[in-house]
């Protein structure tokens, strides 16, 4: 009986495989800029997208894919975020954690009182749960993260840990300066167009 079982799970597991070859992927990664890790990479059949919210296929040329993306990166959401006087800006990532954020700052400046932590990084409540998508992350100065899904991080060091990325500080000219030392409070908004 062992053996019968055995050959059922082999051959389970050949077809298994043998479908799972049976599409032509290619595999598109996003690749490093000098300032940014590539953190993502997805798996697109040739001429199809998949609407992600409804989980059906379209048809459409790579070439509209390829517009659809210069368009969404483009149209990527900036906020302020000013400290101690001095403002930043940043480039929000496109996920559905950034997008309740950005919700939250179009209804109006919010301004969260941050203690620093380990000297690497601003860390506080913002006062209500985000959606999350943690990912083992390696972050960097600039980053902006959410932390335990009620938790805000701003990064002037490095760290690795389980979050989820909000946005990146756009130019770090004066970051660490403008963040002291110490607790420090930081007002985000909308960025003026």
């Amino acid at each position: 009986m062992d053996k019968t079982f055995l050959r059922m799970l082999v051959g389970a597991m050949v077809l298994m495989m043998s479908f799972a070859g049976c599409g032509t992927e290619q595999r598109l990664e996003t690749q490093p800029s000098s300032s940014q890790e590539a953190v993502s990479a997805e798996t697109v059949q040739p001429g199809s997208v998949e609407d992600a919210a409804s989980g059906q296929l379209s048809l459409e040329g790579s070439g509209e894919r390829q517009n659809d993306a210069s368009e969404e990166e483009n149209s990527a959401m900036k906020v302020q975020v000013l400290v101690n006087g001095e403002t930043f800006t940043a480039t929000m990532e496109q996920n559905r954690t950034a997008d309740a954020f950005l919700k939250m700052v179009e209804s109006g400046p919010i301004t969260l009182q941050l203690s620093d932590y380990a000297g690497f990084e601003k860390v506080g409540p913002l006062g209500q749960s985000l959606p999350t998508d943690n990912h083992q992350t390696t972050t960097r100065a600039g980053d902006i993260v959410l932390y335990q899904g009620n938790q805000i991080v701003i990064f002037y060091g490095s760290n690795s840990w389980s979050y989820t990325r909000l946005g990146k500080i756009d130019d770090l000219t004066g970051w660490e300066e403008a963040l002291g030392r110490g607790d420090v409070s930081v007002t985000f908004s909308l960025a003026q167009k």
